[in-house]
């Protein structure tokens, strides 16, 4: 009997041992997505500037 019960706690204690491993686990990064913007934002107030320094100028 005493045989079966060490049997059984051997068994146990090897299959949580093998269960996982040592490896560090891999978590991929998470993808971002940015939206673009619309091509004219980005020259519009360079533009209005430059109407506002114009019309400075002619007066």
């Amino acid at each position: 009997m005493k045989k079966l019960v060490l049997a059984a706690a051997l068994a146990a204690a090897a299959s949580t041992a093998t269960a996982g491993s040592l490896a560090e686990p891999v978590i991929e990064a998470p993808v971002v997505v940015e939206e673009t913007t619309s091509s004219s934002s980005g020259i519009l107030i360079p533009l209005l500037l430059l109407a506002i320094v114009a019309a400075a100028v002619a007066n």
